[in-house]
């Protein structure tokens, strides 16, 4: 009996959204007892956006995913995956509500929350609706307001944390094609979820108190470290190994944006030399699970990750949570474009066409 291969996620649109507000390392030197020297040196970072008064991971998703609908070019979507771990509420999810501001009628729609690892938990769940035939095409966004997260007067966490959204559209297509998702590594130890957390909020412990804030509360960063570096290393030789590709196939690594140095140090396992390394950390900070698609679509904006590149993902985060997965690049790159105002998108009308995300300065990001 001959039997058809399953119908693979393919990738056919991108695009992303920064909040306007920025914080430079000498407004965090304001208000922390650091400085601009020790944060670039520890972490690469010397600005990050952040939502203003009002605006909500749902807005930051709806700026994001109307690009990616835009990219994609004509046709509708059966279903929202949102990628997330600062939910406008509670309950419900965010990502009915993001899909009705898009305008896409009653599709499926659900969150994931995997924190940094959102994205690629994310593609694992849109690639599902289509392997089953749930879905033809899927609008993935992954979207946060993390700093609404952030104790601001916490310096491990405060000067790391940066808020936007990245998205793409996935569409039914065959496993051989350009854009075509490889196989997806995930895995998961919560044996470390007192590495990062935020103890208050949910059903455990539903009042913040001073012992269990309502807050990201990281310890033993130097661990986070170490268990980044090892867990996305193995994840993406087991993703390559899946795929048929060596390290040396590679193209373009583009990791989850958590630090400098962690990004160094999974090149440097993977014998993937600098400059096929992608990133952007420098001047949005950690993303969260937004990081990956934001940093794809800086990549594709900018010409350096044009069609036909081999890109290999890798993504980190509390839970802990962990994955990789690979795939040809199919789209053909874009003008740059221009630098726009800032702009408050909070209230702005559906019809009204928003400002894109500014080009990086920089395409190689900085070292640590």
């Amino acid at each position: 009996m001959h039997h058809r291969h399953p119908r693979a996620a393919v990738l056919t649109g991108i695009g992303s959204w920064l909040p306007p507000d920025t914080v430079t390392n000498a407004d965090l030197e304001a208000v922390l007892d650091t400085d601009d020297t020790w944060i670039r040196q520890r972490t690469g970072i010397a600005s990050r956006r952040r939502v203003a008064p009002g605006m909500a991971t749902s807005d930051l998703a709806v700026e994001a995913g109307r690009r990616a609908l835009a990219s994609a070019g004509p046709g509708t979507v059966d279903a929202v995956v949102l990628a997330t771990t600062t939910p406008d509420r509670l309950c419900p999810a965010t990502a009915p509500d993001v899909a009705t501001r898009l305008g896409l009628g009653e599709v499926a729609a659900h969150d994931v929350s995997a924190v940094c690892a959102g994205f690629l938990y994310g593609l694992a769940s849109a690639a599902g609706l289509i392997a089953t035939g749930t879905a033809e095409r899927v609008l993935l966004i992954a979207a946060e307001a993390f700093s609404t997260l952030i104790d601001p007067r916490d310096r491990a966490t405060a000067v790391l944390f940066g808020d936007g959204a990245g998205a793409v559209v996935l569409r039914a297509g065959e496993p051989d094609e350009p854009g075509a998702i490889g196989p997806i590594v995930l895995g998961s130890d919560g044996r470390g979820q007192e590495l990062l957390n935020v103890p208050a909020g949910g059903s455990r412990r539903r009042e913040p108190t001073g012992e269990h804030p309502r807050h990201l509360r990281m310890t033993q960063g130097s661990r986070v470290y170490r268990e980044a570096v090892t867990r996305m290393t193995e994840a993406s030789r087991t993703a390559l190994e899946r795929a048929g590709w060596r390290p040396g196939d590679v193209d373009r690594l583009v990791t989850h944006q958590a630090n400098a140095r962690i990004g160094t140090a999974l090149g440097e396992a993977l014998a993937i030399p600098p400059e096929r390394r992608a990133a952007n950390i420098e001047h949005v900070g950690n993303t969260a699970g937004a990081s990956i698609p934001l940093l794809l679509d800086e990549e594709h904006r900018s010409g350096a990750l044009t069609a036909g590149r081999r890109v290999l993902l890798a993504g980190f985060g509390a839970g802990l949570s962990w994955g990789a997965t690979t795939l040809v690049w199919p789209l053909t790159a874009r003008r740059p474009a221009s630098r726009p105002a800032a702009t408050d998108v909070v209230r702005r009308p559906a019809s009204r066409p928003a400002e894109p995300v500014p080009p990086s300065p920089s395409h190689q990001g900085a070292t640590a």
